[in-house]
């Protein structure tokens, strides 16, 4: 008979109390709705909220018991990039990826095509790993979801056009 799992279907945000254990999601990995994960410490607790949510370090999944798993960023592939950073926030955010804004520089997920468009406007590039702590949404209503467009043939996103081409999106962000 398999061991019953403690379950959290609470988030607490900026949490404070008794500490059960730490979790170390990456970016993708903090939203989620229903999953299994393992403590850094080791035991395992199942995540059952009922919304899909978005979770930030620093929040903690509230257990049957009480006690709190906090969450911490998971260090990641990511591109740091300095140059001229309005420019290039611009471009990041025309593809509608999460970008991390720190003072003199930008971090975005390690993705070649991200990286060839940056160094083609002028961007000093280096790979890094680090926890990824975007900005939240417009208005503060949530992540920027992925920029997917399934398998639409008249989508561009060459050097050349840096950008978009005539196309328009529904809302990407998760309410």
């Amino acid at each position: 008979m398999a061991e019953e799992l403690p379950t959290a279907r609470e988030v607490v945000r900026a949490a404070h109390g008794e500490i059960a254990g730490h979790v170390r999601l990456s970016h993708h990995a903090r939203a989620l709705r229903r999953r299994r994960l393992a403590t850094v410490e080791g035991p395992g607790f199942l995540v059952d909220l009922p919304t899909t949510l978005s979770v930030e370090e620093g929040d903690a999944f509230r257990l049957a018991d009480g006690r709190l798993v906090m969450i911490e960023a998971e260090p990641e592939a990511l591109l740091e990039a300095k140059g001229e950073l309005p420019r290039l926030a611009w471009h990041i955010g025309n593809r509608h990826a999460p970008c991390e804004i720190q003072g003199d520089r930008l971090r975005v997920l390690a993705d070649p095509v991200m990286a060839r468009m940056l160094r083609g406007l002028g961007a000093e590039v280096t790979e890094v790993t680090a926890p990824f702590r975007p900005e939240g949404g417009a208005y503060g209503e949530g992540r920027v979801m992925g920029h997917d467009h399934g398998t639409s043939a008249d989508h561009h996103h060459g050097i050349g056009d840096l950008g978009h081409d005539g196309h328009s999106h529904g809302p990407h962000r998760e309410t």
